[in-house]
């Protein structure tokens, strides 16, 4: 139900997707047998090489991909396709640029056919929430590039889904805006309790952001070791948080499985 926490289940997905290379068509295994349960108002962090099939994975779970095999249940119902209790922050903002950031955010609203005055109201209420309360008037070629995903997020949150799924939504920003969105983000899922599921490149986002790090690896994408991050919570202090010892350690040891495939040797006590 769009509002609730809800746990998401991934039952043995596998995905093929069919290609046309020049007169031959090919089938390439995507995404092989894939198992995982999140727990309500968890953070998932997905990682892994290029290939591996995490936005693919992620589009199943919102509902734009079928997946081949297997199923996903959100909150107990297998998922038959998109739905208001999840929403996605994609990896560009794409927003309307003749719409305000205001207009922007409502647009998911109108098409559900929400009163204008109620939609105006949660517009700006998660307009507020992800710090833009000052630029509701302002259209995207007003706004720099974390602001542009900032109204991404927020528009997400208008309808209010049990399950926000983001897909590298700040991989095109420039370091300091994402370690302020980094923050904004814990900061949102402290005060919402929605359950994420976030895709990512950078492993020092994943370990920051993460309950769990799900290292996914290609060839077809499967699950090679999900890493419990045991670092303090809360974690709105991230320059605290990233030197600390425990998130140096857990960084390198996903790391090192990432490059090697290998887990780290045992450390004698």
């Amino acid at each position: 139900m769009a509002g609730s926490r809800a746990g998401v289940s991934i039952e043995d997905v596998s995905k093929t997707f069919t290609v046309r290379v020049g007169k031959q068509v090919q089938e390439v295994p995507v995404l092989d047998r894939i198992s995982l349960h999140i727990e309500p108002g968890e953070i998932i962090a997905l990682t892994g090489l290029s290939g591996c099939g995490k936005t693919t994975l992620l589009r199943i779970l919102l509902g734009l991909e079928k997946a081949d095999s297997g199923r996903v249940l959100v909150d107990g119902a297998e998922i038959k396709g998109c739905g208001e209790d999840r929403s996605m922050v994609f990896q560009n903002a794409q927003l309307f640029p003749w719409r305000t950031a205001l207009e922007n955010v409502e647009f998911g609203l109108e098409a559900r056919g929400v009163p204008k005055a109620e939609r105006r109201r949660i517009a700006l209420e998660k307009l507020e929430l992800v710090g833009l309360g000052h630029a509701v008037d302002r259209r995207p070629d007003q706004l720099s590039g974390g602001m542009q995903q900032r109204v991404g997020l927020a528009r997400a949150l208008s309808v209010d889904p049990a399950v926000l799924l983001m897909d590298e939504p700040f991989g095109a920003l420039d370091a300091q805006t994402r370690e302020g969105l980094q923050a904004e983000v814990l900061r949102i899922h402290a005060e919402t309790g929605k359950t994420i599921v976030f895709v990512t490149h950078d492993l020092d986002e994943a370990v920051l952001l993460a309950d769990r790090v799900v290292l996914l690896v290609p060839g077809p994408g499967r699950i090679e070791e999900v890493f419990p991050i045991d670092l303090p919570k809360p974690r709105t202090d991230l320059v605290t948080v990233r030197g600390l010892t425990e998130f140096g350690t857990q960084r390198y040891e996903i790391w090192r499985r990432l490059m090697t495939g290998a887990p780290a040797p045992a450390v004698a006590s």
